[in-house]
């Protein structure tokens, strides 16, 4: 029986990432933990997130998971999803805070000027496009320019381009989603995505990086 792990601590989206996944992988255990030990022991790992990525990463160092977590971000299938994925980054202009620093690269707001003259709200909430920049498997049977659903204030800027696996416009493009070795992450919520989120769901769970 395959074993996930859904990061617990205590500031994400649990029961919407969970049930999700469920419903995708059939027969497996899903298990939404802050027990180093179980996500030792999980064949893949979800990072999910949401709130002020200062107040997460306190919470994730009280926790006690973060060792076991970046231990599974080095060695199995792992998918972050929201502040899952900007938490990846070295810091964030959000608090002035340090990241985990797995990527290389900055988490930054949405400018207020650019924003006021597109006449476009922060956080950005709500369906947008991802343009696919590069083929990946968990981009199988998901069209280009699918819609998903994004609630956000800030986005990651990559210090390599070559981790960028999709963009969006808001109203210039930025980066959301990563993909690295075994890592995929995305800014948006696949859980909250409909048909588009699930198949990519259901991706990760078959995925063998």
């Amino acid at each position: 029986m395959q074993h996930i792990a859904v990061i617990d601590y205590g500031m994400g989206n649990l029961r919407s990432v969970s049930k999700a996944l469920e419903h995708v992988a059939s027969g497996a255990r899903i298990a939404v933990t802050n027990d180093p030990a179980e996500v030792a022991r999980a064949d893949r790992v979800v990072f999910p997130g949401q709130g002020a990525m200062p107040d997460c990463m306190r919470e994730l160092a009280a926790s006690g998971v973060g060792d076991a977590l970046l231990e599974a971000a080095q060695t199995k299938p792992f998918l972050g999803i929201c502040l899952g994925l900007q938490m990846l980054f070295d810091a964030s202009d959000e608090g002035d805070v340090q990241g985990l620093g797995v990527l290389a690269g900055r988490v930054k707001r949405f400018p207020k000027a650019q924003m006021a003259e597109a006449r476009l709200k922060v956080p950005h909430m709500g369906w947008n496009e991802v343009v696919q920049t590069r083929a990946h498997p968990l981009w199988a049977g998901i069209a280009d320019q699918s819609r998903f659903y994004f609630v956000h204030s800030y986005y990651v800027e990559p210090a390599e381009t070559g981790v960028v696996a999709g963009r969006t416009h808001y109203p210039g493009a930025f980066t959301s989603c990563v993909a690295s070795a075994n890592i995929f992450a995305v800014q948006f919520h696949p859980e909250k995505s409909h048909t588009a989120g699930l198949r990519l769901l259901s991706n990760f769970v078959s995925w063998n990086p």
